[in-house]
């Protein structure tokens, strides 16, 4: 391929879900249709994903979870912030209630977060490069402010900021599922000030909020192509350096990074996998598959060549 004009990423994320998820990851590692896992460790199939991993060399980072299923750290006990009345978190929108009432002890965030980080080196003899939140927990206020910091300390160089242009017109997504976006974006946005001043990075650019489950396919995703790789967009979320570490010289035009977030799988069999509560309704319906039919699709591959885009991991970047 000449000189790329994009570096994406494409992360399956929930590895270690289950092992129908784990899978459908590696298969659709193998196809080319991804280039990336994030790895739930508190999830009941994480050490057969990480084997996995090894096994294939696949690059793999932390999917940081707070919201869904048990917790990791051995100090989080009955009765803490982080957990209902039955020892699990407290849910994607239980935890952003409690958050929103005052309820969550940061302290017990960062002993969450760093005992993650910590299993994850367990696991795979490393530390990620990469983390993000399971479900976007990492940039909500106050939690962003805790997760930098566990990068920063751990040298952790990147994250994610799902800031997707075209989710405003995006005329398939439901009024809900829509606002829920809306919400999530504006968290990121005000997230940026966070990593920028623990030196956290992320890719110039960000797809996948508008392509979940059903809604993925060779055209949506085409579409979010087009307008999450405007120049405009590049610049005003573009991290410290950014611009100047992908420019090879002041006359040529800087190869884009990009991150596509997908979850790509076979559903789950009823009560085998979850973080400790079960499968989810999405884990055991068609979108799982949806998404890695699309993703393997000749036709997207062809879309990549066709564009100059390079498929990378983050520490590619």
């Amino acid at each position: 391929m000449p000189q790329p004009k994009v570096k994406l990423v494409v992360t399956g994320d929930d590895f270690g879900y289950c092992p129908k998820r784990n899978q459908g990851i590696v298969d659709c590692f193998q196809a080319g249709g991804i280039s990336n896992v994030s790895l739930l460790v508190n999830a009941s199939s994480a050490k057969e994903a990480t084997e996995l991993a090894k096994r294939h060399h696949i690059p793999i980072g932390l999917h940081a979870n707070l919201s869904e299923g048990l917790p990791v750290s051995q100090g989080l006990k009955r009765g803490s912030t982080l957990l209902n009345k039955d020892g699990f978190f407290h849910g994607k929108m239980g935890f952003r209630k409690a958050l929103q009432s005052g309820l969550v002890n940061m302290t017990e965030v960062e002993l969450e977060l760093r005992a993650q980080v910590r299993l994850f080196g367990e696991l795979m003899g490393y530390l990620p490069c990469h983390m993000d939140g399971h479900q976007h927990i990492h940039v909500l206020p106050e939690v962003c402010e805790v997760f930098a910091q566990v990068l920063s300390d751990c040298g952790i160089s990147y994250t994610r900021v799902p800031v997707e242009r075209g989710l405003h017109s995006c005329p398939w997504l439901s009024p809900v599922l829509r606002d829920f976006y809306m919400q999530v974006e504006k968290d990121a946005l005000e997230s940026i000030p966070v990593f920028r001043r623990h030196g956290i990075r992320w890719p110039d650019v960000y797809l996948g909020l508008t392509t979940m489950g059903h809604n993925m396919s060779v055209p949506n995703l085409k579409r979010a192509f087009s307008h999450a790789l405007e120049q405009d967009l590049y610049v005003s979320l573009s991290p410290p350096g950014g611009e100047s570490k992908n420019r090879t010289n002041t006359t040529e035009r800087p190869v884009l990074t990009a991150e596509l977030m997908v979850h790509p799988g076979y559903p789950s069999h009823p009560q085998e996998g979850g973080c400790g509560e079960g499968p989810d309704d999405f884990s055991q319906s068609a979108d799982r598959q949806q998404e890695l039919t699309t993703l393997k699709d000749p036709a997207l591959l062809a879309f990549y060549t066709q564009e100059r885009v390079q498929l990378c991991a983050f520490r590619d970047l």
